[in-house]
């Protein structure tokens, strides 16, 4: 093993250990930012709810005149065939402004979620080194479906329920100013209750959000090495461990949901007591003859339709303390930074094959930190990697090695001296041209969920058939690949499960080969394979070499003592460069790994 990004503290802003509710202004930035891209048709949504709500407010009225009618006896046809027609164009339109609405909402996720799909992929690494791949994860799922609710429901129903009670107490007044001033406690009561609960809930909701991104973080961390688990007799453990995080998103969630629950009931409580107070006053009033009886019963059915709006208003304010939460945790996504770089051409796209002869490869006085508070991982490191050949770096476990493919792939940068790539330095370079350049092998080398094939043509999207079978027959997988029962499409499993180590090994080497790079990096490439198998790769790497520049970091010294020039590093340090042979004459630590391996 060498030296990789120590382990760094996963990233827990607004964990559930003590997260706080987000400013108000910076959420409604981050709202406006996702409703902009729909703001027609979410203005359409709620044109067609006010309009809904209108033909509702002039109910009650219709209904005032046909008991005035009724008790004139005139005909009433004409009145009751409007009265229907409002029903029911009230109702077309609800109808008709919940559907684009929620079309809308569903159009404000897909594209929140691919634009958070997009700017993980191009996270820098350390940002991502220092998140949690399952907390990420619930970030794209759980938070963004959130936002339906929040960004187009809350927004509205806010601005609908404010403008629909208006007209009610407008209308009310019209009435009997006497009943509106009974009313109007509805609304007192109410906004106590709200600001009462809006802080609970959104306390609440943002620590349960928080807890639902550290359960998805345990649960991928004990799926990412589950036969280790297995293994480790560790089920109980970490299934306790996923049972306290989500229990803990449970009781914020019902603390959330108590809230709610009261400001839901207040509404009602409040009209249900309006209601008798007004019957109690419209009666006595209808008695003195104040007012006559369609009046009171158009109030009535008023104080009824007060239900909705205000109902409206704190259901949105109920939506946007929840999507509060979530918006604040999009927000953080934002917030860490990416590469630069546009993102690569999709599939089908031309092919990028690397143009030019092998690439040259000079270190001059690298020095590298992970982080400012850590000791250096390379501390002066100088070496140079001509075109075409291959050098392998060598030394002891955290020497420093892997971390120099880090730098040459841009992963990390360093934090003084120069990596030049062609004479350039590598941070001039676009990272989609650097990267284009070369090839990298991993030290576990991954394989991602999918067939064989995908993973091959991972970085060769238009790789032909010819090119595919040539690359298979020089890592040895050709008779691999004609044992399996669909070929390369046969599906290799999660993370390459239903492979061997050194299938997996192969195949990340076949990938990288397939791209044509001016630059291969194969950091621990055989450390899977056996004996036969390495021999065999062992050429592969010479007559690759004999076409570009490969840099190989090896433990195994068998693998690297034909190398052009081998590199011995320690604590990281270049001790000294020479040939296999050089190295046993002149290096004691050389020597010492070589006797090790016996190779002396």
């Amino acid at each position: 093993m060498t030296a990789h990004a120590p382990g760094a503290a996963p990233r827990t802003r607004g964990t559930a250990a003590g997260p706080s509710p987000v400013p108000l202004r910076s959420t409604w930035q981050a709202l406006l930012a996702h409703i902009r891209p729909h703001l027609r048709r979410t203005a359409l949504g709620g044109l067609l709810g006010l309009a809904g709500a209108a033909a509702a407010l002039v109910q009650p009225l219709a209904a005032k005149a046909l008991i005035d009618d009724l008790s004139r006896h005139d005909s009433v046809t004409g009145t009751l065939t409007l009265l229907s027609g409002l029903v029911l164009l009230g109702a077309a339109l609800k109808a008709l402004s919940q559907y684009v609405l929620a079309h809308t909402a569903e159009s404000v996720v897909l594209r929140a979620r691919h634009h958070l799909a997009g700017r993980l992929l191009r996270l820098k690494v350390p940002d991502f080194e220092r998140a949690e791949p399952g907390d990420l994860l619930a970030r794209v799922t759980s938070d963004t479906t959130l936002l339906r609710q929040v960004t187009t429901q809350s927004v509205v129903s806010a601005a609908n329920g404010v403008l629909t009670l208006g007209g009610v107490l407008v209308l009310m007044g019209l009435l009997d100013p006497v009943l509106l001033c009974v009313s109007v406690g509805v609304t007192v009561f109410v906004s106590a209750v709200v600001t009462t609960a809006m802080p609970r809930i959104s306390r609440a909701t943002v620590r349960a959000q928080a807890s639902v991104g550290a359960m998805g973080a345990t649960l991928e961390r004990a799926l990412g090495a589950l036969r280790t688990v297995k293994a480790s007799g560790a089920e109980e453990r970490e299934t306790a461990a996923v049972r306290r995080a989500a229990d803990e998103a449970w009781r914020y969630g019902v603390q959330a949901a108590k809230w709610q629950a009261l400001m839901g009931t207040s509404a009602g409580l409040s009209v249900q007591l309006s209601f008798l107070a007004v019957l109690g006053a419209g009666g006595a009033r209808v008695a003195s003859g104040a007012i006559d009886v369609s009046t009171l019963v158009a109030f009535l059915l008023f104080l009824f339709y007060l239900t909705e709006p205000v109902s409206q208003l704190i259901q949105a304010t109920t939506q946007f303390q929840v999507g509060a939460a979530a918006v604040a945790r999009l927000r953080e996504v934002d917030l860490l930074e990416t590469e630069n770089d546009p993102p690569a051409a999709p599939r089908g796209t031309a092919r990028t094959v690397p143009a030019g002869p092998p690439a040259t490869v000079v270190f001059e006085k690298v020095v590298f930190r992970y982080r400012p508070d850590l000791p250096d991982v390379h501390r002066g490191v100088d070496f140079a990697a001509p075109g075409r050949g291959m050098t392998a770096v060598v030394g002891p476990s955290g020497a420093g090695k892997s971390t120099l493919f880090a730098l040459l792939e841009r992963f990390h940068e360093p934090t003084s001296g120069r990596v030049l790539l062609d004479g350039r330095d590598i941070l001039e370079i676009p990272l989609s041209e650097l990267r284009a350049a070369i090839g990298y092998i991993e030290q576990d080398a991954p394989v991602l969920s999918g067939s064989l094939r995908d993973n091959l043509v991972l970085a060769a999207p238009d790789a032909s058939d010819e090119e595919i079978r040539d690359v298979l027959v020089r890592t040895r997988l050709d008779a691999f690949v004609r044992s399996l029962p669909r070929g390369l499409d046969t599906p290799v499993g999660h993370r390459g499960t239903r492979l061997s180590g050194g299938e997996r090994q192969r195949v990340a080497i076949a990938r990288a080969l397939l791209r044509g790079p001016r630059l291969l990096l194969l950091d621990e490439a055989t450390s899977q394979l056996d004996a036969a198998n390495e021999q065999a790769l062992r050429e592969v790497i010479l007559e690759a070499a004999r076409r570009t520049t490969v840099l190989v970091v090896a433990h195994r010294l068998s693998t690297v003592t034909t190398a052009d020039r081998i590199v011995v590093m320690e604590s990281g340090r270049v001790r000294t460069t020479g040939t296999h042979e050089e190295l046993l004459t002149r290096d004691a630590l050389y020597r010492r790994l070589a006797a090790t391996q016996l190779l002396v």
